[in-house]
């Protein structure tokens, strides 16, 4: 890996999944489903990958796709910047995935879906609701980066849903959140709200500095949870305007 380059990316342009992973998947989260297959040519080739797609929604809407590969390069950014500080003596790493559409012999032939390599060792960390994993030290170094987001983005916006697997020179992250102020990142950036509820459950730990901002008497909005947390977005309606009618 390249100085201060976190991505970790396809390194292909196609692979392979078999109708019983497709139509088994091995794993799901809080809105998309996910298969493992393999990769069929360049650098990975012979190697494992997987492919996301959401379980609800337009499989042909660019929306949640745009959004995804948004936060990921967002992420890149947050922890190529981590790892320049030297502030672990470990690496992160962020699965840059990308947006394939199923060849034309497929049964799924023109839907479009997430590949990204196969992440092992998988274990979440924290969540964008406020819920983190205290028990060993990687899970505590992942919350630190949490916070070291906000204190680098000036207090703009929070990485966190952090999940991935931890290798012994360093950990994988895959389907990172971010939450910024005017929420520009999806349906699962809390918003103002969501960073406050972070720091409304955050204890600082030793990965920590003590001269990162912070927001004191942060205040909690959300439950914290392990799974991924979505707040849709409003819509202004007129005060004025009655309820809809339903005749059965």
């Amino acid at each position: 890996m390249a100085k201060g380059d976190a991505a970790r990316r396809n390194n292909a342009l196609s692979a392979t999944f078999s109708y019983g992973a497709l139509d088994r998947p091995f794993a799901s989260g809080s809105f998309r489903w996910v298969a493992k297959g393999t990769y069929t040519d360049g650098e990975r080739r012979g190697e494992a990958c997987v492919c996301k797609w959401f379980k609800s929604g337009s499989v042909f809407s660019e929306t949640f796709f745009s959004e995804d590969i948004k936060a990921i390069h967002k992420t890149i950014e947050i922890v190529q910047d981590w790892n320049d500080e030297g502030l672990v003596d470990r690496t992160v790493r962020v699965n840059e995935a990308r947006v394939w559409t199923f060849e034309a012999t497929s049964r799924r032939a023109g839907e479009r879906c997430l590949v990204e390599p196969f992440v092992e060792n998988y274990q979440k960390f924290n969540s964008n609701s406020g819920w983190c994993d205290r028990s060993t030290p990687w899970p505590r170094v992942m919350q630190a980066l949490s916070h070291y987001s906000y204190h680098k983005s000036h207090g703009e916006l929070l990485l966190c849903d952090l999940q991935g697997g931890c290798y012994q020179d360093g950990v994988v992250l895959t389907d990172p959140v971010i939450m910024s102020k005017d929420r520009r990142y999806g349906v699962t950036d809390l918003g103002s709200d969501g960073i406050s509820n972070f720091f409304a459950n955050h204890v600082c730990n030793e990965y920590c500095r003590a001269y990162w901002l912070k927001i004191t008497n942060a205040k909690s909005h959300f439950k914290a949870v392990p799974g991924t947390t979505m707040r849709p977005y409003h819509v202004p309606t007129r005060h004025t305007r009655g309820p809809m009618t339903i005749q059965e």
